[in-house]
């Protein structure tokens, strides 16, 4: 079962949405297992970047919330008295917050991550023929990142066939000037193909699209569900 880009993307930013609604930490986990999954059924590995990234940023989170936040009681470790920041301890309100605030941004990133690798950018623009501008602007700077990881794969492949091997920080540094340099020699591209396909003239042609199944539509429902119950019960 695929959806329509324009329902997916539209479920993708209801949970997006029902996730920074929430404040219970179960409704969160299970939301941020949901889109978890999304992402990992993605072919090819591609999700490995969004999940590790999204995933380094929610534990920083919960790590750091506790001892740079004073809130409650229930003192579970008092450390000591640090210059600026005062005195270091942790207590259960203050972790009950840190998971909810890195679970948050757990969902908001792996939503983000289904948006960026399992949506088809193209169809999604197509469909949006009331903001077709806002659209393609969203699609291209959603494409970026897939877009320099597939670049940064080929360089790497190209120079270890002349025997240079990439690891390290260092020598993946070394592939930053020509991703630069092709990111803007694409960028021209695309500037000449949108202008010679008469990009912001008045009146344009659309492809067909295809008619939405009940899958689809069940998945706006989802979505409005979604809202309502991160803002009410969630």
């Amino acid at each position: 079962m695929r959806l329509a880009p324009g329902p997916a993307a539209l479920l993708l930013a209801a949970a997006a949405v029902a996730a920074l609604l929430a404040d219970r930490v179960l409704p969160l986990a299970a939301l941020t297992g949901v889109l978890l999954a999304v992402c990992l059924r993605v072919p090819g590995g591609r999700y490995r970047p969004y999940v590790v990234a999204t995933a380094s940023s929610a534990t920083g989170v919960f790590l750091l919330w506790p001892l740079l936040q004073t809130t409650g009681l229930h003192v579970l470790w008092e450390g000591p008295v640090v210059p600026v920041l005062g005195l270091l301890d942790v207590t259960q309100e203050e972790l009950l917050l840190a998971t909810v605030y890195s679970l948050r941004l757990a969902a908001v990133g792996f939503a983000f991550a289904a948006y960026a690798l399992a949506v088809d950018h193209d169809r999604l623009v197509a469909a949006a023929g009331f903001a077709r501008r806002s659209a393609l602007a969203v699609a291209l700077a959603t494409r970026l990142v897939p877009t320099l990881e597939r670049d940064a794969a080929g360089l790497a492949e190209a120079v270890r066939g002349r025997g240079v091997e990439v690891a390290g920080v260092r020598g993946r540094a070394l592939l930053l000037s020509p991703l630069v340099a092709g990111s803007l020699e694409r960028a021209a591209n695309l500037a000449e193909a949108m202008e010679a396909r008469g990009y912001g003239r008045a009146g344009h042609s659309r492809a067909p699209g295809s008619r939405w199944s009940d899958w689809d539509r069940a998945a706006l429902g989802a979505a409005a569900l979604l809202v309502v119950a991160g803002a009410l019960w969630l």
